[in-house]
């Protein structure tokens, strides 16, 4: 009889295991959200609640980086699982034309595990705004994904108060199309832009695929410039409160030309006026960006997903505000290449982990989480040793290139390294985030640092090689991929 009894509860137990669920993953990406302008890391005036209520409740990575400060190139990276400099992929690109068509993306890992994968609005590259206003992919990888939505909107011809803040000295020009500061107070309410839309969306495919385990995608477009956002959310932030960041005599003068970021106050004619529109603008563009992003979390909670769910916010990387007159991204330094980075797992408590790690880490760490195996060639580093032991340190340092692969950072503890091309004939710059967090002084070229420069050389050299190396080394052939030189 005992026996028998034995039988039943081992073939009930396999039963229920079997019929475990899975568990959910909500990966939600802002756009150009610098994690200087979120109010659970360092701003005490841009309002983000429902972000820094996900971060209360998970764990906040401190010292999170993008590999590339470009949207395109970041989100092949960290959906392929590749560093740019790997293979080769700079451009606005989904990636997939260099990892070529044997790799699985992150997204796809999971579809072919039985997930339900869906992408709603931008998680590969789509020009902002011209793909937002067509309603159309962008660079989309249809690989990724069992299904994929649009959100279409009309950016910076949306009816409302507008003005151009950005190569406009005379304020004769109201607006005007593509990758500029044009603000908009809108005129009616969240659902007429792209990210009410998305938000609603993914809402709606959480109460409908609720009962099978779904991989769900959510990339808002705010605060990517136009900044365009119901009129509401600028009432918050009065540009003439606004406290532009130090402006330091001479700041330019230590940095290489190439060092100087594309986008200035000087070459965008900025006034003092307009440079404090265009941060007010930029907080509310986070601010309803982040309204979304509650939506979204609390459908999660009604309908009773929350312990099932695995849910990541973060950004593909950070933006300029005005530090050393810099605005928007490409550049390597800190405002441009840091990003917050929020990871809530069921049963985890929450925490604070000041590790350096990178966006690339996601793949690994989710997948592993999720249960399943991930392609071992990858080149991130799974973080859940974080989740039950803050204090664990993933990396020393931090790796980011820009400017087509030409120019790198090494970020770590007390120093930024950032060197422009491999033999540095284009300069070099070097920080102490000790005592110059805010990178006024370039140390680099000061005698009393020669030996701390050629340390970081030689750690270039090397990482170049690991990377690079990685992928050489696999036994198949990556379709259309330039062999990178390991000499």
């Amino acid at each position: 009889m005992k026996q028998y009894l034995l039988l039943i509860a081992i073939v009930l137990s396999t039963v229920l295991f079997s019929q475990e669920k899975k568990p959910n993953v909500l990966f939600i990406i802002s756009d150009d959200l610098t994690a200087t302008a979120v109010s659970s890391y360092e701003n005490k005036v841009c309002q983000t609640p429902n972000i820094d209520k996900l971060a209360s409740e998970g764990v906040r990575y401190t010292k999170a980086y993008t590999q590339y400060p470009v949207c395109g190139p970041s989100r092949a990276s960290f959906m392929s699982g590749y560093y740019p400099s790997a293979t080769e992929t700079y451009g606005y690109v989904s990636g997939r034309e260099n990892i070529g068509p044997d790799r699985k993306t992150w997204s796809q890992l999971f579809k072919d595990n039985g997930y339900y994968t869906a992408r709603v609005s931008k998680i590969y590259h789509m020009g902002v705004p011209i793909d937002i206003e067509l309603g159309s992919d962008g660079k989309d990888d249809p690989a990724s994904w069992t299904e994929k939505f649009n959100s279409q909107g009309d950016e910076w011809k949306t009816k409302g108060e507008a003005e151009l803040v950005q190569g406009n000295p005379e304020g004769t020009i109201e607006r005007k199309g593509g990758n500029v500061m044009t603000i908009v107070k809108a005129d009616g309410d969240d659902l007429d832009h792209s990210d009410g839309k998305t938000a609603e969306k993914a809402s709606q495919l959480i109460r409908e695929y609720k009962d099978e385990p779904f991989f769900l995608a959510v990339g808002f477009v705010r605060p990517h410039v136009p900044f365009v956002a119901p009129k509401s959310y600028f009432d918050p932030y009065d540009f003439y409160d606004i406290k532009l960041p130090e402006k330091v005599e001479g700041d330019w003068d230590d940095i290489p030309e190439r060092g100087i970021n594309y986008v200035t106050s000087v070459n965008g004619k900025m006034s003092e006026e307009q440079q404090k529109k265009a941060v007010a603008a930029y907080y509310a563009s986070v601010s309803f960006m982040d309204a979304q992003v509650g939506k979204v979390l609390k459908t999660l909670k009604e309908e009773g997903l929350e312990d099932n769910t695995i849910v990541i916010f973060t950004s593909d990387h950070g933006f300029h505000l005005g530090e050393h007159d810099f605005w928007m991204k490409v550049s390597l330094h800190e405002e441009s290449v840091r990003v917050p980075m929020i990871i809530k797992v069921p049963g985890k408590e929450p925490a604070v982990c000041d590790s350096f790690v990178e966006l690339l880490d996601l793949y690994p760490t989710i997948t592993e989480l999720a249960g399943l195996e991930y392609p071992k060639e990858i080149q991130g580093k799974s973080l859940a040793k974080t989740l039950d032991k803050p204090k664990h340190k993933v990396r020393d340092m931090a790796f980011s290139v820009t400017q087509g692969g030409k120019t790198f950072l090494l970020r770590t503890e007390k120093w930024a390294y950032i060197q422009y091309n491999e033999d540095a004939s284009a300069g070099i710059e070097l920080f102490d985030m000790k005592n110059d967090p805010k990178q006024y002084t370039n140390l680099a070229m000061l005698p009393e640092y020669e030996k701390v420069v050629k340390k970081f050389q030689r750690k270039l050299k090397k990482k170049l090689l690991e990377v690079r190396t990685n992928d050489l080394e696999k036994t198949y052939k990556i379709n259309n991929l330039k062999k990178a030189s390991i000499d």
